[in-house]
């Protein structure tokens, strides 16, 4: 019985260490600032990806070797061993790569950049493939919603008698208020496989979902309107119809309001189908086709002009950092690319709107009241060769942020022979800022007919956390928390 109870404590405390996590943070060693993007290998296939903040974590389960290697672009490459590791006090210091042309090429002849650029065109088919793959990822959205002003107000209502008219204005000045003076931040992290056939045809597993919240206050500018509405529906007839306009328009002939909250949506489940398009839209910045790819986009010479700014040898390989901007008005981003000399891959793409540049806007303001402006498209893609010698993407991060302005009346009209008018008129000006991050665990070929018996459920359920929590993806390549998703906590007061 000792004997077994020995061997049952020993058993525990192996697989306590088996499964410890180790997070460490990488710095440059001549500025000694963060280094975002570090690829840290722990075995042949396995590895992680530090975070904007230069921090990653590792389970001691996947180090192979008890080492790790490191390698980043615009950095020499460094191997550690874990002793190392914990005696450096869980800091690595990363020396800048060699970064001058004529360290690299001898000769007085420096490589055109035009000609660089030409090649990495002529080879984007050759080193890049994204039909009949799946894909094992993890998924972070980190969203904030800042609210400049909101105005809600019932101005005009036939049937409603004075009292009820002062009530509802009240509730909606009081919503107003909570709305404005809230924090609205969102973390949303899932992780699973994506499979695609081709863009038409996909299909996601969802493995894991959280989402993090700030108190109850679990908020959109789709429910503000609703919420708003809501308020003033208390005071009409749910046994009537009504017609719903704005402005000129017609939004409903025939609005019935008796079933108005029989919907039978889980709030703690997410669509399938929105997941899948938030995950496919990220994963199409990183394309060589379609509207979204990045790369199509900046690698157009007739709108874009390049500058070679230097050249590093990074494990023995030249690889050219090229700067891009606008050469046309039509162009908006600028950035740098990172390209390989042997097979004029692109390893590396930073960009972001150039100076005076914006995305989408549309001002409809007077006619519909109505504003809405991309302020901020910008973000990083890193690829990485894979055994078939085709480059895939590693790592995705792409920002927006927008401007909106809402304004507009809406009125309710009885369908009856009263005619009862209800005039609404709501406000709401603000700005939005998301930041959606994805990391691949893993990229292989997707077979049609295991594409057929793979089974795509409608919705999931995601678990809801006030505060973040390592513990529920351990043992899953994931991104380390940045300090504002640590230190994030929306438990209630």
């Amino acid at each position: 019985m000792k004997t077994y109870f020995f061997l049952s404590v020993f058993l525990f405390l192996i697989s306590f260490i088996g499964a410890q996590e180790l997070s460490v943070k990488i710095l440059d060693k001549s500025t000694n600032k963060p280094v975002s993007f570090v690829a840290v290998q722990t075995a042949e296939f396995k590895g992680v990806i530090s975070n904007d903040e230069g921090v990653f974590i590792i389970d001691m389960q996947d180090v192979a070797s008890n080492t790790i290697e490191l390698s980043c672009l615009g950095y020499q490459s460094l191997t550690m061993t874990i002793d190392e590791l914990k005696a450096s006090d869980y800091i690595i210091k990363l020396l800048p790569a060699i970064n001058e042309l004529n360290a690299v090429y001898l000769t007085d002849r420096r490589p055109n950049v035009d000609s660089i650029i030409s090649r990495a065109n002529r080879n984007l088919k050759a080193n890049y493939k994204s039909d009949s793959l799946s894909y094992n990822f993890f998924y972070r959205e980190s969203s904030y919603i800042d609210f400049e002003n909101l105005e809600f107000k019932v101005n005009k209502a036939s049937h409603f008698k004075k009292r009820q008219l002062v009530d509802a204005n009240e509730s909606l000045n009081k919503m107003s208020n909570e709305i404005i003076n809230g924090n609205f931040v969102y973390f949303t992290d899932y992780s699973g496989d994506l499979h695609i056939i081709n863009s038409m045809t996909k299909k996601l597993e969802v493995e894991k979902a959280t989402k993090i919240i700030n108190s109850e206050k679990d908020i959109s500018l789709d429910n503000i309107q609703e919420k708003a509405q809501n308020i003033v529906l208390r005071y009409l007839d749910t046994t009537k119809t009504y017609k719903l306009k704005t402005g000129l328009f017609k939004i409903e002939d025939s609005l019935s309001l008796t079933n108005k909250n029989d919907k039978n949506d889980n709030p703690n489940e997410f669509d399938i189908k929105n997941l899948s398009s938030s995950t496919e839209s990220l994963l199409n910045k990183s394309k060589i086709s379609g509207s979204s790819s990045i790369l199509r986009k900046v690698l157009n010479t007739d709108n874009y002009e390049y500058t070679l700014k230097n050249a590093s040898l990074v494990n023995n390989k030249t690889i050219y950092l090229i700067e891009f901007k606008p050469k046309r008005s039509r162009a908006r981003f600028t950035g740098s690319l990172y390209v390989s000399d042997d097979s004029y891959a692109i390893l590396k793409i930073d960009y972001r709107y150039a100076k005076g540049k914006r995305g989408e806007k549309i001002n409809l303001r007077l006619i519909l009241g109505v504003k809405y402006i991309e302020k901020i498209n910008q973000g990083t893609i890193i690829y990485r060769k894979n055994e078939q010698n085709y480059y895939e993407p590693r790592y995705i991060k792409s920002e927006s942020g927008q401007y909106f302005y809402i304004n507009r009346p809406l009125k309710f009209i009885e369908n009856s022979s009263d005619r009862n008018k209800t005039a609404f008129n709501f406000k709401i000006v603000g700005n939005t800022m998301s930041r959606e991050e994805l990391l691949f665990s893993s990229i292989s070929r997707l077979e049609s007919s295991d594409f057929l018996n793979i089974k795509e459920n409608k919705t999931v359920t995601f678990e809801t956390l006030r505060k973040y929590d390592a513990n529920i993806w351990t043992g899953k390549e994931t991104l380390a928390p940045t300090t504002e998703l640590k230190t994030f906590d929306a438990e209630e007061k």
